[in-house]
């Protein structure tokens, strides 16, 4: 008889058993469990591996972890898949060794909108010209990049370069992730210092927009980066000039202000300011100008020889004496009356408060006048003033266009500086100067940091630093503190 065909035997299903069920893979890999997950929770992997004589996957090899971690093997949390590796690029140096770091602070600039150079050229210049930047190229028939000159005379030698793109429309009306990215990576093509291998960085966002605040929208950001450009190569004051530099400022609509991160930067003792179109929004010489109805020209005139001096185009002493000149004949008084007038730029008395509060001695060195001077230190608590004092005729009471003393111009003002800072023991790494004109330069030379606030093209290019924002409150954002803290001072 025929053998009966062989039935297979059906294998079971495997199952979970109480005895499968164990800790070991968390036993060996030594990883920890976050306590969100309960006692009683296995990962596929467990299941997987406890199959009976299966090998799913082939043995993984983790060296135990022995308390001592190394360069070669520093020490990695891993928690729900997020992986930190401890590292130290910016934490205190070995000693006898150096810190070598750089700090960028970017201030968006919202206040000033860029013009995209797509902005087509209209057929018809609009009659009224526009204060906005947007409605500027608006209003104009000529191409952003073109001479605004048809004579060959006046043309430049060499044709104007394309503005670049600006990418704020693009990535956010802030300082965007993209924003920093590419100052990093801009950052990484100067070569570094002899030793260093990579360019390592750390953020901080130090103010947020306040129209979004629900959202995290920073306005000013402060970067550390370590180690900083190679200092024979490229000193901090050539990399503050630096074309990349100032291409990156046009495309994302920002300024940086870029210091050697020292004890100084983050403890000044004295910041000394410059009075008119810094602490005041005016120009007190052009004030007094105006008042004079003949001939009708003259305020014109003053502001014209104001501007120019400020701009550096003039000796500043010599433009000083020829406008006081013209204005012989004015009541002394007026000084007095122009008190009123006086309009204190935004955000000076907050910030005024907040260096009292951090026992910061400040001064006012003006090219103005001494008696509206020394009014206004009074009115906001400034420590020391000094300005120009002019003769006034006993017998009349009015001006008689001469200049009593040495005019407070760009090297007095520096002897000021100094002068002041050595009265109170302060080195001049401990000592911020913020002016707008070019008279300013050398006291801003002179301080361990010079802040160019809203000011002429010259002193933005020579300043260590320049704030073109609404407020000289920002100034604090360059001593390292944030929105909070300077809520606190200012409180």
């Amino acid at each position: 008889m025929a053998d009966e065909p062989q039935i297979p035997t059906k294998q079971a299903r495997p199952s979970m058993t109480s005895a499968m069920r164990s800790s070991s893979f968390l036993r060996e890999h030594q990883q920890y469990r976050p306590p969100s997950k309960p006692e009683n929770h296995y990962g596929i992997d467990t299941v997987v591996e406890d199959l009976q004589a299966t090998n799913v996957s082939p043995p993984r090899v983790s060296a135990t972890f022995k308390g001592i971690p190394s360069p070669e093997n520093p020490p990695t949390i891993i928690d729900s898949g997020l992986s930190h590796e401890l590292s130290h690029p910016n934490c205190t140096p070995l000693p006898g060794v150096s810190t070598n770091r750089l700090i960028a602070t970017l201030f968006y600039k919202s206040t000033s909108p860029r013009v995209s150079n797509a902005i087509p050229s209209p057929k018809q210049a609009s009659p009224r010209r526009s204060q906005s930047p947007s409605s500027r190229a608006a209003d104009s028939d000529i191409p952003p990049t073109m001479a605004p000159t048809t004579s060959l005379e006046s043309f430049p030698l060499e044709p104007p370069s394309n503005e670049p793109e600006p990418l704020d429309h693009l990535y956010g009306s802030n300082v965007s992730p993209m924003c920093i990215a590419a100052f990093l990576h801009l950052l990484s093509t100067f070569p570094l210092p002899a030793g260093s291998t990579e360019l390592c960085s750390s953020h901080r966002c130090l103010k947020l927009d306040q129209t979004h605040p629900g959202e995290r929208h920073p306005t000013v950001v402060e970067l550390t980066l370590s180690p900083a450009p190679a200092a024979d190569y490229l000193p901090l004051a050539d990399l503050r000039k630096h074309e990349l530099i100032y291409r990156f400022e046009r495309e994302w609509n920002v300024d940086v202000a870029l210091r050697s991160d020292t004890l100084w930067r983050r403890h000044p003792r004295l910041v000394v300011f410059d009075m008119d179109s810094t602490l005041i929004t005016q120009e007190v010489i052009d004030l007094l100008a105006a008042t004079i109805k003949d001939p009708p020209d003259l305020a014109a005139r003053v502001a014209d020889i104001t501007h120019r001096a400020m701009m550096g185009e003039l000796e500043f002493d010599g433009a000083f004496r020829e406008r006081v000149k013209l204005l012989t004949g004015l009541p002394g008084t007026l000084f007095d009356e122009l008190r009123p007038v006086l309009d204190v730029t935004n955000g000076v008395r907050p910030l005024l408060k907040a260096l009292k509060r951090l026992g910061v001695k400040t001064a006012v060195l003006s090219g103005g006048f001494l008696p509206l001077t020394s009014w206004l230190a009074k009115e906001l608590g400034i420590d020391y003033a000094h300005a120009n004092e002019v003769y006034i005729d006993e017998t009349t009471g009015k001006l008689t266009g001469e200049v009593k003393g040495r005019i407070v111009g760009a090297e007095r003002k520096r002897e000021l500086l100094r002068e002041i800072a050595q009265r109170e023991n302060i080195p001049l790494e401990q000592v911020v100067a913020v002016g707008d004109g070019a008279n300013d330069l050398l006291m801003m030379e002179a301080a361990g940091l010079g802040v160019a606030w809203n000011a002429k093209p010259r002193v933005q290019m020579e300043a260590s630093a320049r704030l073109n924002g609404d407020t000289l409150l920002d100034l604090l954002y360059l001593f390292g503190f944030n929105q909070e803290e300077i809520g606190q001072l200012i409180a």
